[in-house]
């Protein structure tokens, strides 16, 4: 269902959608990427295998011949017996994406954000975006010199933490709310605005580029919940708590609250709208009406908690 979705979003109003590199699946798509390829040579691509995590099998090129050997393996590409179809097993697919070259850096180093949505029915859709979140760093300063170099290119900090140089200490993460901090001191707040029982928590990856455009880079149907710090650990403990909170299976809410912990909702059959009342600390006078905010402060979480489940107690006694 949330494919289709995405699909009358690309289809019907695309120039909404102009956040999503380029992207296709190898080797279904091979052929349409090789004219892509052609039309933009020099261009630095990305290659990911399908249902793995933490960075594996991650690499870029430049040229197809560094996809060769893989291209190899690729039983769409010429007729073949059936005696050799039952030799040969289907080669891993891959999606294959255009990399961002002009990544914002802070520091020197490339960085994404991991953005947390909970969605809890899929007709109709209703999600919930999770205010705190984290970027995640690069442990190498960036350039475009060796494309070969993980540790400067991925921000899996799996990856990272395997660095020679990799302080423990000081970890590869940031909270979302210390970027946020970071992105108004430097270019100011209007530079830095956001535009039956089921559910599901996505991993969303966002790069930003030099022009603080975001890109969505993926989506995580399994995001790691493994902490690398003590904060990272309160964070999930926080995310997973407030998630069996809005899934409610002791029926203490009411459904038609807006806002539960860390999760605002978002989306529930349409765009949900802020409350006259409602503000936050980043966004005094917010000039979009969406019920989100991203990076804001949550340490008023357990007060907000206790209010609402004190106000659902009272809204079901009447």
């Amino acid at each position: 269902m949330i494919y289709r979705y995405i699909w009358v979003f690309f289809v019907i109003i695309p120039e909404l959608c102009d956040f999503f590199p380029t992207t296709f699946e190898l080797p279904m798509e091979y052929h349409i990427f090789v004219e892509e390829f052609k039309r933009n040579p020099g261009t630095t691509w990305i290659m990911k295998p399908v249902g793995k995590s933490q960075g594996k099998g991650i690499f870029l090129f430049r040229k197809l011949k560094d996809i060769m050997d893989w291209r190899k393996e690729d039983p769409y590409r010429a007729a073949m017996s059936d005696d050799r179809k039952d030799e040969k097993e289907a080669p891993e697919a891959y999606i294959v994406q255009r990399y961002v070259e002009n990544p914002y850096l802070i520091g020197g180093r490339k960085f994404d954000l991991r953005v947390y949505v909970l969605v809890t029915s899929y007709a109709p859709l209703c999600a919930w975006l999770y205010r705190e979140g984290f970027a995640r760093f690069s442990n190498t300063r960036f350039s475009l010199d060796s494309i070969d170099d993980t540790y400067i290119h991925l921000t899996n900090v799996a990856i990272q933490k395997t660095a020679p140089d990799y302080d423990a200490e000081k970890g590869c993460k940031w909270s979302l709310q210390q970027l946020r901090r970071y992105l108004v001191a430097k270019h100011g707040i209007e530079k830095v605005k956001s535009k039956p029982l089921i559910f599901s928590l996505y991993g969303y990856d966002i790069l930003i580029d030099s022009k603080l455009k975001p890109w969505l880079i993926e989506v995580n149907a399994s995001p790691s919940l493994t902490a690398s710090s003590q904060s990272d650990y309160e964070l999930k403990c926080r995310l997973l708590e407030d998630m069996l909170h809005i899934v409610d299976m002791e029926n203490r809410l009411t459904g038609r609250e807006k806002r539960v912990g860390g999760f605002d909702l978002m989306w529930n059959d349409g765009p949900v709208y802020m409350q006259d009342a409602i503000a936050a600390d980043c966004i005094p006078n917010p000039s979009y009406p969406t019920n989100t905010f991203l990076g804001c402060d949550n340490s008023d979480r357990n007060k907000q908690l206790k209010q609402v489940f004190k106000n659902a107690q009272s809204l079901k006694k009447v």
